[in-house]
Parts: C-alpha cells; structure tokens; sequence
C-alpha cells in the first residue's frame, strides 16, 4: 500500500483526492461510508491525493502517525469486505 486515508476524513468526504488521483483508487459510497478508502493494489504511489486533501488525512503508509496505523489495514479490508471496515471506522470514530 502506498497511501491511506485516516480518521480526518470521516465524517466529511471531501473528494478533491479522487479528482487529481490519476488511476482512480480513491473510493466510497457517500451512502454507506463515513469515509474514503485507497485501494492499495491500485494506487501507485503519486502521492498527488495528499496535497488535495483539505483536512490532511492522507499519509503514506511510512508516515501515518501512529494514533491511525490501524487505517492502513481499514482501507485494505475495505476492498475486500466494505462493511467489516465500515464498522472498523464506526468503531474508532465513536470510541467503541
């Protein structure tokens, strides 16, 4: 994984990150997520999304801060099981 979206993102969905990725790796259902996701098969490490983002919530995966590592493993489950990261995300978001 190159890049990963972290808890700055939920609740607001910005999507500037989706308009400058350059292969579309960024995604969400504005339905269902509180937050975006990078597929880390995808993306190719541009690292164009970061500076897009108005709340600073994109890190490459050496610099996530530690308080949010465990988004790197949210945003990989995402594109395998959306609803176990949703409520990976509602958990840390809600402090459960």
């Amino acid at each position: 994984m190159a890049f990963v979206i972290a808890a700055p993102c939920t609740d607001v969905m910005d999507q500037s990150c989706m308009v400058v990725c350059p292969v579309a790796c960024i995604h969400g259902d504005t339905e269902k997520d509180r937050k975006l996701y990078i597929d880390p098969e995808e993306c190719i490490d541009c690292g164009a999304c970061a500076p897009a983002c108005p709340v600073e919530a994109i890190y490459s995966e050496y610099d996530v801060p530690g308080r949010w590592v465990q988004y790197l493993d949210i945003d990989a489950l995402w594109f395998r099981k959306p609803d176990a990261a949703r409520a990976k995300v509602a958990a840390l978001k809600d402090g459960a």
